[in-house]
């Protein structure tokens, strides 16, 4: 009986050895397990973070190339209202131009008929007075 009972005994000692050991272990397990489940939480949180952050980058550089695209839209749009209004400046400078050029022929055609009526009446002063000299001379 002795040897059954060391045997259990001993079987006894033995179970709650391995039991121990294998609580700890499991123990430890767990503990370590938990451990990579925080890591790994963590890291896929950093993840969705970096991929949150690539996709806010995409959305700002696509909002750019939009604003960018609607400035040079813009910019074209102000060129040819630019180039109309140069065009229509241009058009008006050759119309007052050629007013100016109407207006001096007319001043020039003005300047010759005053030039002509101004000898006309020199011309006709001096033969009234030549004549009135004349007949003063004669009358004498």
């Amino acid at each position: 009986m002795q040897d059954a009972i060391s045997r259990n005994e001993i079987e006894q000692f033995v179970r709650q050895l391995v039991q121990k050991s294998v609580e700890a272990a499991i123990e430890e397990y767990v503990r370590r397990d938990d451990q990579r489940v925080r890591e790994l939480s963590l890291i896929e949180r950093i993840v969705r973070v970096e991929e949150e952050l690539k996709a806010l980058r995409e959305i700002e550089a696509a909002r750019f190339e939009a604003i960018e695209k609607r400035f040079e839209s813009l910019q074209r749009e102000m060129n040819a209202r630019f180039e109309a209004m140069e065009k229509r400046f241009e058009a008006l400078q050759r119309e007052m131009n050629a007013r100016f050029e109407a207006m001096d022929k007319r001043f020039e055609s003005l300047e010759r008929r005053l030039t002509f009526t101004q000898w006309f009446i020199g011309a006709g002063f001096t033969l009234i007075t030549i004549v009135i000299t004349v007949f003063k001379l004669y009358v004498r």
